[in-house]
């Protein structure tokens, strides 16, 4: 019943990372102009990863998606593509997991199928989340540097040069969404452990003691030299010893002795 209950947390729980991460890409507020030095303004900028906003005091909004690949930083692009790959693998993780819950029956599926299904969605939540912590982490750096940039160049008087931008909901979005796709894929990991049936954990090999089933005869043992005859047909407990030849008695008379 507990992994029943750990396996269907962590699919609840990654899927409302995955959500969040989804939410977060397509998110504009990605970074926001800061109004402290300006708190009346009549325009407001904000930007995201695919388009760049303009709102007007009076209501209006316009956005602008970018038009060019080239043109941006490469670690906008970067931000960009470990976002996306955090949202295919969350997708895939969830398919994956959605066979492998143990209240969902599919067929005559072995509870073996189902714990190798099981952590290969925790292995693809948990890369997913540290993708899309990594992308945001990596934009919220590109955005201190800048402020600090900006912030710098205020001070020696070059105001109008740009302005500066500060932290936007998308970024704590994403943090958030982030750390529940990776908690989610730890519950399924550990779930995969619960599923595993007793008898493949421990696989043991039994031995019989050969003292207690097994029975020897004693008798007479006959070592082969390579100068003997085939010994005759097996008669009671021992073997009777073929006529040796002459030479051989003659060639080894040590050997021959005892008979």
């Amino acid at each position: 019943m507990s992994v029943t209950i750990c396996q269907s947390m962590g699919f609840v729980v990654s899927a409302l990372g995955i959500g969040g991460i989804i939410a977060s890409t397509c998110m504009d507020q990605w970074s926001t102009q800061d109004l402290y030095n300006n708190p009346v303004t009549a325009v407001f900028n904000y930007q995201g990863l695919w388009r760049t906003c303009v709102r007007e005091s009076s209501g209006f909004t316009e956005c602008r998606g970018y038009f060019t690949i080239l043109g941006l930083p490469a670690m906008f692009q970067a931000v960009r593509a470990l976002m996306i790959v955090g949202i295919v693998l969350g997708i895939l993780g969830l398919l994956v997991c959605i066979f492998a819950l143990k209240c969902i029956r599919i067929g005559s599926m072995e509870d073996t199928a189902k714990a190798n299904m099981t952590l290969t969605s925790g292995i693809m939540f948990i890369v997913a989340g540290l993708c899309a912590i990594t992308g945001v982490s990596v934009f919220a750096n590109m955005l201190v540097t800048n402020f600090w940039m900006s912030t710098t160049n205020m001070y020696q008087g070059m105001q109008n040069v740009q302005n500066r931008y500060t932290f936007g909901s998308a970024l704590f979005v994403g943090w958030v969404a982030g750390g529940l796709a990776l908690v989610g894929g730890i519950m399924m990991c550990l779930a995969c452990k619960g599923l595993i049936p007793e008898e493949s954990r421990y696989k043991a090999v039994s031995y019989n003691a050969s003292g207690r089933n097994i029975s020897y005869r004693t008798g007479p043992y006959k070592v082969g030299s390579g100068y003997e005859a085939d010994p005759k047909t097996r008669k009671g407990a021992g073997y009777e010893e073929a006529p040796r030849n002459e030479d051989v008695r003659r060639s080894y008379p040590a050997k021959y002795d005892y008979v």
